[in-house]
């Protein structure tokens, strides 16, 4: 399990020495830090829950042809796969664009939070290790949602809808979040629920109508338990409180005030619904993931005082070291990403 260490120190020390670098250097460092995480997330061997099953949609893409790839339920991940089998690549080669594309999101998003480096850690534990690692379809739609979020944090209405919907194409449960664009106006409200409106029943349509039932009876009436699911929940449902007791004295725009209310609403909403059912309630809360690294990278902000700001700073850090050491010696299913291995140094 060391390398995940090694993943999440790094952004711990960057945290910890508190350095000042210039824009241009800045940007570098951090595009190089997403090329290390896309690697590590990319040339993973035999980690994660679903290793298996993504080596079985890789074979599928293989026999398909192009239009048959565009009428299958997720047709963005069959259509990396297509694309990948066409010029000779593996597995590896689809999990780097997928980690490409979280980490793409991750370090977009996380450069416009107050203190990056600290977002970036509260990202290491589940969003990078767990979602990146074994859940390739669900990360990227995450990559892409969270895009959109920096998108719509600008007033991209728009460019946040479209980001979505490519997110869906990935992972359809991804279209859940395009009422949050109209909900987080501030202005026009009745124009942007009405045309957000009709793209989520045109992305429903698209991603999400014709599977309601199967999706019903594989995660509600089949009872499946996910391990950990009332956890999860509650790890985004921290955050959301936090940020319903101190939102007024963080000094945002009504846009993003509104946004980051409407997420924080959502995550205390799934603590009941996980109880009907923790597998599919477990999966669409991990959309709402952003709201720890937005809410943890500017709780500092409530204080005046300097001190007062480390000792929460520094309380973060610790809470995500234990959120990390937890999983790790105790999670379910930890086994399945453990030891870490990497492509090509593996037996």
């Amino acid at each position: 399990m060391l390398p995940y260490w090694v993943l999440y120190l790094i952004p711990a020390l960057g945290v910890l020495s508190g350095q000042r670098m210039a824009p241009a250097s800045q940007r570098a460092v951090w595009w190089l830090l997403g090329a290390i995480f896309a690697l590590a997330i990319g040339l993973r061997h035999q980690v994660g829950g679903d290793w298996g099953a993504y080596l079985r949609y890789l074979e599928q893409a293989s026999r398909m042809t192009l239009p048959q790839v565009f009428l299958q339920g997720d047709p963005g991940y069959y259509l990396i796969n297509w694309l990948v089998v066409g010029v000779g690549g593996n597995i590896y080669a689809v999990n780097l664009v997928c980690g490409a594309i979280l980490m793409a999101g991750v370090v977009m998003f996380a450069r416009r939070q107050p203190i990056p480096s600290l977002a970036l850690l509260v990202a290491v534990p589940y969003l990078i290790t767990v979602v990146g690692m074994g859940y390739s379809r669900q990360a990227v739609a995450l990559g892409f949602i969270l895009l959109g979020l920096v998108a719509l944090s600008n007033g991209g209405m728009r460019r946040f809808a479209i980001l979505v919907l490519i997110g869906a194409a990935f992972h359809k449960s991804a279209v859940l979040m395009l009422p949050v664009a109209a909900l987080a106006s501030s202005r026009k409200r009745v124009w942007n629920l009405f045309w957000v409106g009709i793209i989520s029943l045109i992305g429903g349509y698209l991603f999400l109508f014709d599977s309601v039932d199967t999706l019903w009876q594989n995660y509600v009436e089949a009872d499946y338990h996910s391990e950990g699911g009332l956890i999860r929940v509650l790890m985004n449902a921290v955050p959301a409180a936090v940020y319903l007791l101190v939102h007024r004295k963080l000094s945002l725009r009504e846009d993003a005030r509104r946004l980051w209310w409407w997420m924080s609403v959502f995550a205390l909403a799934c603590i009941p619904l996980v109880l009907i059912s923790s597998t599919a309630t477990d999966r669409v809360a991990l959309y709402l993931i952003p709201l720890q690294l937005f809410v943890f990278s500017r709780l500092h902000l409530i204080a005046n005082d300097t001190l007062v700001r480390a000792y929460i700073v520094a309380g973060v850090v610790a809470y995500y070291t234990a959120v990390l050491a937890v999983w790790l010696f105790f999670a379910t299913h930890a086994y399945a990403w453990l030891p870490y291995q990497m492509y090509p140094f593996v037996s």
